[in-house]
């Protein structure tokens, strides 16, 4: 199911595939989606929920898998990947597209007032704190503080915003 607020606006070349398990895709109140940006129900079965004044550039990706929490006023650039999924892959009797996914760790939350830099990964058990910015080309798989600047992989703190 997808619940795109009226005020929102969506790229007529966005992608925003609705799912077939029951996943909702929900996207607040003067969001902004760019022309690119995909929207891919896979392995799991949780919500996308994007806040209020949230912007996703041009070239995202978002996988549904175990879910993903976007605050209000987060600004994401251009070709970020968001994947709350964790694939198996250790039973090497078996091939890789038939062994499916593990356990979730959480899916991915980001609070309010984030900035993500272009070409992020941010992955399955990924909690942004407000206010906090992630540098360009950084992969992010915990916790980050709120206010916190971090760049890098692996993700390093290297200020705070004042």
């Amino acid at each position: 199911m997808i619940e795109i607020h009226p005020d929102a606006r969506i790229s007529k070349l966005a992608d925003i595939e609705d799912s077939v398990r029951g996943t909702r895709i929900i996207i607040g109140a003067f969001s902004s989606i760019d022309s690119f940006v995909k929207f891919k129900p896979a392995g799991g079965v949780a919500d996308v929920v994007i806040g209020e004044r949230s912007v996703i550039n041009s070239g995202c990706v978002l996988y549904t898998g175990n879910g993903i929490v976007i605050g209000n006023d987060v600004a994401i650039a251009a070709n970020c990947t968001f994947a709350p999924v964790n694939h198996a892959y250790h039973d090497k009797s078996r091939r890789i597209n038939q062994q499916g996914f593990l356990p979730g760790k959480g899916g991915i939350i980001i609070e309010d007032d984030v900035w993500i830099g272009a070409n992020c990964v941010i992955l399955d058990g990924a909690i942004l704190r407000q206010g906090c910015v992630i540098g360009a080309g950084s992969i992010v798989r915990s916790e980050v503080a709120a206010y916190s600047i971090n760049v890098g992989n692996p993700l390093q703190q290297i200020g705070m915003r004042k």
